[in-house]
């Protein structure tokens, strides 16, 4: 308990006097009795072992109010499971909200009031992706685990095309690619520079086309009108449409006129084709280089920042976060903050980074520089992770499908397109009333 912050002491010691009178009251006319213990239930993604290491550094272990008992979900199935529970009021006090799945589930949770955790203590202790869960009505979630997209490159590929250090800016792509890429006599792809253009076979391409589109300087949605909506058309004062400038550019390679042509339909998944070796850049998440290492020992390759625009000059990447959140149907919300309070503090963060390998959601600890190679990058990946409030991560994945297929396969030019998608998007917005 030493090691906590002053943030976390002032927080543990009002929510210790609000426990004792037992009077915590919040927005929602919810009241907390007095216990000795609570248990709360926390669901979450990562095993067992991993979360109970957290207890001891989060002060947990021999808390005597609250004990945390963990359930581990799986992502695929936690949607069903979490509206099934609710129904039958087995529900968790706590659990992993992904920034893909706030509006889908912000109706189902309770917002920390500002008089437990404010916008500026918020804002002071977390990365500014973590800003997607702030509300009017409070807090949604308390940020806990951030992926950020970075650059798979293979040494070997580059050293043979006498190519010394990967690209940084986008701009660059176009002079490398005939160096990087392989054809036969056919013209199949037997090697490639990149992963662009298609969307089945792109990792992550959600993601991936959306990174583009905010360093063009756009957004996909935004607030006004007391309303998210769709940005795809809005130009944000720059002189060509942020949107079509990502899928002009985004559809490219697969256009097998152009000189860079480099990716088709027919070829692996991109994440397979970096592991066998035979593809120059990856951009994939960084959690995912125990599996590239597992899979391949023998790939000789690194890690970079992913490329930026020359449109402006914000760098972002992409960044996959969890929450911890509060459903209201919860009966034990007064610990359940408490709890989620210590799991997000310093000594457990911490402790989580680790575990996990992977940057700390926390500004304090992201101000510590790592001394492991692969570490730095994602320490610096984290602080410039960006990403969107969705409406529904599977329709959203359809509707981008459809606007990058409708390109590559000719159904469309870029400016109906995207014209269409934000249509779509639009409709699911107002859908979500």
């Amino acid at each position: 308990m030493k090691d906590l912050s002053k943030f976390q002491l002032i927080l543990m010691v009002v929510f210790g006097a609000f426990i004792f009178f037992g009077v915590l009251i919040f927005a929602s006319g919810k009241f907390s009795k007095t216990q000795n213990v609570v248990t709360v239930t926390v669901w979450g993604f990562i095993s067992p072992v991993d979360f109970s290491l957290l207890i001891e550094p989060a002060g947990l272990k021999d808390n005597l109010t609250i004990k945390v008992d963990y359930v581990q979900k799986s992502e695929k199935t936690f949607d069903n499971d979490f509206v099934e529970a609710l129904a039958s009021q087995s529900g968790p006090d706590l659990f992993f909200l992904s920034q893909d799945a706030i509006l889908k589930h912000k109706s189902k949770i309770f917002p920390i009031p500002d008089t437990v955790v404010s916008v500026r203590s918020f804002k002071d202790a977390f990365i500014e992706e973590g800003e997607l869960y702030l509300s009017a009505e409070g807090v949604l979630g308390l940020p806990f685990i951030v992926d950020p997209m970075v650059m798979y490159w293979n040494r070997d590929i580059f050293s043979n095309a006498g190519i010394s250090v990967p690209p940084k800016l986008w701009s660059e792509f176009y002079d490398i690619a005939s160096k990087l890429t392989i054809k036969d006599g056919s013209l199949n792809v037997t090697q490639s520079i990149v992963a662009l253009g298609e969307y089945t076979n792109v990792s992550h391409a959600t993601d991936l086309f959306s990174l583009l589109i905010m360093q063009a300087g756009g957004l996909i949605s935004t607030f006004g009108n007391n309303e998210i909506q769709s940005a795809l058309l809005n130009k944000f004062d720059a002189p060509t449409l942020p949107a079509t400038l990502a899928l002009s550019f985004y559809t490219e390679f697969t256009n097998p006129v152009k000189p860079f042509y480099s990716w088709n339909r027919s070829l692996p998944a991109s994440k397979d084709f970096f592991i066998f070796g035979n593809l120059a850049m990856y951009f994939g998440y960084a959690s995912e280089i125990k599996q590239i290492t597992d899979k391949n020992p023998n790939l000789n390759f690194d890690v970079a920042k992913i490329p930026q625009s020359t449109t402006t000059s914000q760098k972002i990447t992409f960044g996959r976060m969890y929450a911890l959140a509060i459903p209201k149907a919860s009966r034990n919300i007064n610990s359940a903050i408490g709890a989620a309070i210590l799991l997000a503090g310093n000594p457990s963060i911490a402790r989580l980074t680790q575990i996990t390998r992977l940057p700390p959601v926390r500004r304090d600890l992201l101000s510590i520089r790592p001394t492991d190679d692969y570490l730095s990058v994602f320490y610096d990946s984290a602080i410039q992770s960006r990403a969107w409030l969705q409406p529904s991560k599977t329709d959203t994945d359809a509707i981008f499908k459809k606007m990058i297929e409708s390109v590559t396969g000719g159904r469309s030019n870029v400016n109906e397109s995207v014209s269409r998608a934000d249509s779509e998007l639009n409709l699911l917005f107002k859908n979500m009333k």
